[in-house]
């Protein structure tokens, strides 16, 4: 990771001002005090990373608003993983196979069986993302990602795990804000599976607003002495070793807890009824006076534990979309078959266009989160941020995932769905929760425009809006001359960019070679970024101060970047593959959103290519699930 310790003051000014801008929307001290905190933290994140990697100069940025479209930059990376660490692959993915022929996956509880998590550490599965130096296989994020979704088709429990222990758990706090002294002490023991790691943060009162933590430690002698409750802890029992957010001094910190082997009067977990994540446990932590030496304190170089906690959930963001593709790939295979079973009118259901549009369309959808994946984890690996594209990634594969569930493949398998032992009626809940992990879709679209405009807010708004605070007025009086002359600076500056954007061309963006669809979804989506800056920027010129409360209006604008960032990155990854129907279902995919985003019914030529599509795949022609195990038709019924 390339890291930038510098700061300006500049920085600070910009953060008091944000607080001073949200007054004058009418929000509160508290909320202003609260948002300005969230703002400080992100930008503390921000400047971890080199300026060329920073969000600014991140390709969803540049897309809307560079002269030129940079599209080498949505050109995911080649994977060439390395033969030592494909070894422990593949010896993790037989351990996971050989359990679940044998039925000896879970435990009596239903949960992940310790006799899998240690076989699984020998495998040496644990330590995928620790460096050698420190034990582990040191495997480039771009080859982890498209790993759990290998490891999702066997068993999506288990992919989780890996992202829960190695992206958001402790894995990634300590390896990157760990001491040398810290990353010695801990980091073997991470990568060898003796200690699981869990993230705790989420509290009662405390989940997107993420400045109401109550939990605290105290720091007493040598040891921090925490006190406070956390909800919903995936891969929490007595033993693990957690990464823990919580308040010192009235200001968020990072504490690396090691578990004792059982509950105490100082540790107690809280069991409660929780649908999803079945198949491993999920528990709330109760501190009382808890000790935690006072040299398992994280410190960022600059920022505080909200910088740490923000870090790592790029990571996890990713590994759901990778996680998503993994299961998509499962329901897809489990379509196939029963449709060729299933007869209705004498006729096998899979000769039926309605069914083979949702084979193709699950395709298409497939094909998108691996190309999402693959572009995200290249930006990570390559040292950029990656907060907007971690974003597009997460919400895309979460919801993705929902409509293969619910829309897909329950109403091509019908009631049986709702059969005990059924692929659908048995992970429902685990496949609508990710939309709500690492930050609920909506919320993280609101985050993720935040992003988009931050820097055209600053350059153009923020110097209206400083004029208008100096003045102490939320809209100026084109008739009051003082007005007029407090803000002619920054208004013509606007001006010029604003003429600029009406009436010069934007650069031309060069496509690699790629089949006529795909190349002319690219550039479609891209011709749409490029004039998309000019109507965010007029929303933020109509709504001003009280953008912030046009949740509605941030959410929408957001989502349809979002759909043309997919087109472009799905189009070039596509663009590059073999397979026929890979291609094609990426065009399906492309076309769907575009239609979504002009608002155009489809064509009859559309559905006879969906229709062939649909026929191809379920004959057998694409390659992006073979070798999955589709599971097994409930209830057959003779010919």
């Amino acid at each position: 990771m390339a890291h930038d310790t510098s700061s300006s003051p500049e920085q600070e000014r910009d953060s008091t001002f944000a607080e001073t801008a949200l007054r004058l929307g009418g929000k509160s001290e508290e909320e202003a005090r609260r948002t300005g905190a969230v703002d400080a933290a992100d930008d503390q994140v921000e400047h971890l990373f080199r300026p060329q990697y920073q969000t600014v100069n991140s390709p969803a940025h540049r897309a809307v608003w560079d002269h030129d479209f940079p599209v080498e930059l949505f050109e995911a990376k080649p994977v060439e993983t390395d033969p030592d660490v494909r070894s422990v692959m593949d010896r993790s993915l037989e351990v996971v196979r050989r359990h679940r022929a044998a039925g000896t996956l879970l435990n009596e509880d239903g949960k992940i069986s310790d006799t899998v998590l240690s076989e699984l550490a020998e495998a040496g599965y644990w330590g995928l993302l620790v460096s050698r130096e420190y034990g582990g296989s040191g495997a480039a994020f771009r080859s982890f990602a498209p790993f759990l979704t290998e490891m999702a088709t066997v068993d999506a429990t288990v992919a989780g795990l890996a992202s829960v222990h190695g992206c958001i758990g402790a894995v990634d706090p300590v390896r990157t804000f760990g001491t040398p002294e810290q990353k010695r002490r801990f980091l073997p023991e991470l990568a060898s599976g003796r200690k699981l790691s869990a993230f705790a943060l989420t509290e009662p009162g405390a989940g997107s607003d993420l400045t109401a933590l109550r939990t605290r430690a105290v720091l007493e002698g040598d040891h921090y002495l925490v006190t406070g409750e956390k909800l919903f802890i995936t891969n929490v029992v007595p033993g693990r070793m957690v990464g823990l957010v919580c308040l010192i001094d009235d200001e968020p910190a990072v504490l690396i807890c090691e578990l004792p082997d059982a509950e105490n009067e100082q540790f107690q977990l809280v069991k409660y009824g929780l649908y999803a994540l079945k198949h491993t446990y999920n528990r709330g932590i109760r501190f009382n006076r808890f000790p935690v030496p006072k040299e398992n304190l994280l410190v960022p170089p600059k920022g505080n534990g909200l910088t740490i906690a923000y870090h790592g959930l790029n990571l996890g963001r990713v590994s759901l979309c990778a996680n998503a593709a993994g299961t998509m790939r499962v329901m897809l295979a489990s379509m196939i078959p029963w449709a060729k079973f299933r007869k209705t009118y004498g006729e096998p259901i899979v000769k039926r266009e309605l069914v083979r549009r949702r084979i193709a369309r699950l395709a298409g959808l497939i094909v998108a989160a691996d190309a999402l994946v693959a572009w995200c984890s290249s930006l990570i690996d390559e040292g950029y941020r990656g907060e907007m594209e971690c974003i597009v990634a997460k919400i895309f594969g979460s919801e993705a995932q929902i409509e293969a569930a619910v829309h897909l493949c329950m109403k091509t398998h019908g009631g049986r769905s709702f059969l005990h032992g059924h692929l659908v009626g048995d992970n429902i809940h685990e496949f609508l929760a990710p939309s709500i992990y690492e930050g609920e879709g909506e919320m993280l679209g609101m985050a993720f425009f935040k992003s988009l405009v931050k820097q055209h807010g600053v350059t153009f708004f923020e110097p209206i809006g400083k004029a208008l605070a100096e003045l102490g007025v939320q809209q100026p009086s084109f008739g009051n001359p003082a007005h007029l002359w407090k803000l002619k600076g920054p208004l013509w500056a606007y001006f010029k960019w604003y003429m600029a954007q009406k009436s010069l061309p934007k650069g031309e963006a060069h496509l690699p070679k790629l089949p006529d669809a795909l190349k002319a979804h690219a550039a479609w989506a891209i011709d749409q970024l490029q004039r998309s800056g000019l109507e965010i920027s007029q929303t933020m010129r109509k709504h001003q101060l009280k953008l912030a409360d046009r949740q509605c209006r941030m959410s929408e604008l957001s989502l349809r970047v979002q759909k043309m960032l997919t087109i472009v990155c799905t189009a070039l990854y596509a663009g590059r593959q073999s397979e026929e129907t890979v291609c094609d279902a990426a065009d399906v995919i492309c076309t769907e959103l575009t239609n979504e985003l002009q608002g155009k019914r489809p064509t009859d030529r559309y559905f006879r290519k969906l229709n062939r599509l649909g026929e191809a795949i379920a004959d057998g022609a694409f390659p992006l699930i073979a070798g999955v195990e589709p599971p097994e038709i409930l209830m057959k019924y003779d010919d």
